[in-house]
């Protein structure tokens, strides 16, 4: 398959017309100054932190204010969907902020509206209302509320391996670390093992074994928690930030027949996932199985201004036809966001995005993984779909213990530390978490960009390969 995207500017100019990817030190110096003097920064213990202050960005690469390029492999936040500066979603921005740039979410809007429309077309069947918000967190605090009100119960379960938001019930439902000193928040939340063939709780030996096993544990959660009092579970479609988890065949779908034996609401958070990243508009479309709300942010206007929301099944919508849904936020569905999202379901559809995330996933990054996976004793693992892979990197294959351990930090961190700064002074900007690299550029990426960064990251695993015991 053959790129025929749209081509973004060449360059990129300052107001004043500056080529902003020459070296200019003085604007880096007065960057790093303001940011280290006056932004508090998340997750982030402020004195010990040195943000890299960054100039411009174009398609799959951004530039530091010293000329340094840097291609963009994990989408900053897995968001970046179609690129930096996509010059269809910034006319978009431009277009509608030159007639109407915000109106409060009680009034109607074109743009707010025809991205409903356009969302719940290719959700499926059962789907016609969308709930906007600003981002992810707020979605799946929203999802949660409306699951809690249609059942009358209160109990929402999630995985151990998840990542849900930061806001009250979003880092409740969180099963990462970054839960751990936001307790308590909300209580009437619990955790569950999901399915992890690789690093398995159950000791399967096999995709099937884990899918049965990893499914009676969670019948068994249910029956204990008191299937009476759980409103939801929620789960990430694929895991995310926190392994890259594709689910086995059938885990899905067996999710999907314990919620409606007990009654459940069943709520895939797409925020990650959501929008072509692994070739589908929504990853749970991959899977055979229907969710009653589905939750997005992130690639619907890949981040280019803040938006979220809550796709609604028909049933759970029908609810609040005549009874108030107790929630509400001053930028639902903010105009400049919803152009931006109108404008890449445009380009979805003109450039074949989803098409070839598909292709270059199973044609150029899997074979090359497992490819890389043969070559270096460092790994132990590579797992995903479209452009969204995992490394998962360990000290011993036999006993896959992993590179660094769980949460580290400092120096007990030093070893995937090394690893990405491998893949920086090579031009690759990495995403790495725990004792993996994920491998997440924009969709929008080059074939000779995609094969680049791999080749990257392949060197890079030299210096896990030194860490290897055996």
């Amino acid at each position: 398959m053959t790129d025929t995207l749209t081509p973004a500017p060449a360059v990129y100019t300052d107001p004043t017309g500056a080529d902003r990817h020459l070296p200019d030190p003085e604007a880096d110096a007065r960057v790093r100054a303001d940011d280290r003097g006056h932004v508090f920064h998340s997750w982030s213990a402020q004195a010990l932190i040195d943000p890299l202050p960054i100039a411009a960005g174009e398609g799959s690469t951004f530039w530091d204010y010293n000329g340094n390029a840097y291609l963009d492999f994990s989408s900053q936040l897995v968001n970046l969907n179609l690129g930096h500066q996509h010059p269809d979603l910034v006319q978009a921005i431009q277009n509608q902020a030159g007639r109407l740039t915000t109106i409060q979410p009680s009034m109607a809007n074109d743009v707010r509206g025809e991205l409903a429309r356009r969302i719940a077309e290719v959700a499926g069947d059962g789907f016609e209302k969308v709930f906007f918000t600003n981002g992810g967190a707020d979605a799946n605090e929203n999802a949660v509320r409306m699951a809690r009100l249609v059942t009358g119960r209160r109990k929402v379960l999630s995985m151990y391996r998840s990542y849900h938001g930061n806001t009250t019930t979003a880092i409740s439902l969180t099963g990462d670390p970054r839960r751990w000193p936001n307790e308590p928040a909300d209580g009437s939340t619990a955790k569950f093992f999901g399915p992890y063939p690789y690093r398995s709780a159950f000791h399967s030996s096999s995709a099937e074994e884990e899918t049965q096993r990893a499914l009676e544990h969670l019948e068994q959660t249910i029956v204990l928690e008191g299937a009476t009092t759980i409103a939801a579970i929620i789960i990430e479609t694929i895991v995310g930030t926190n392994g890259v988890l594709v689910p086995p065949p059938g885990y899905l779908t067996g999710v999907r027949e314990l919620c409606d034996r007990y009654g459940i609401v069943y709520i895939a958070d797409e925020v990650m996932v959501g929008f072509g990243r692994v070739g589908e508009w929504f990853a749970f479309q991959a899977f055979d199985v229907k969710p009653d709300l589905i939750t997005f942010a992130k690639g619907v206007n890949s981040g280019y201004v803040p938006l979220g929301g809550v796709v609604i099944s028909d049933t759970i919508a029908s609810h609040f036809d005549t009874v108030s849904f107790p929630g509400g936020l001053t930028y639902s569905g903010h105009p400049l966001a919803c152009a931006a999202g109108v404008a890449t379901f445009e380009v979805f559809e003109r450039d074949g995005i989803l098409e070839r995330v598909r292709d270059l996933g199973s044609r150029v990054v899997e074979p090359r993984l497992r490819d890389l996976a043969s070559r270096h004793p460092s790994v132990g693992d590579v797992r995903g779909m479209g452009l969204f892979w995992a490394i998962e990197l360990v000290k011993d294959r036999k006993t896959r213990e992993q590179l660094v351990p769980f949460n580290a930090s400092g120096t007990d961190a030093a070893p995937i530390a090394a690893v990405a700064a491998a893949c920086k002074r090579e031009g690759v900007w990495p995403f790495t978490h725990f004792n993996r690299v994920h491998v997440a550029p924009p969709l929008v990426i080059t074939e000779d960009e995609l094969v680049r960064g791999l080749d990257v990251i392949a060197r890079a695993l030299s210096t896990a390969d030194e860490y290897v015991t055996r």
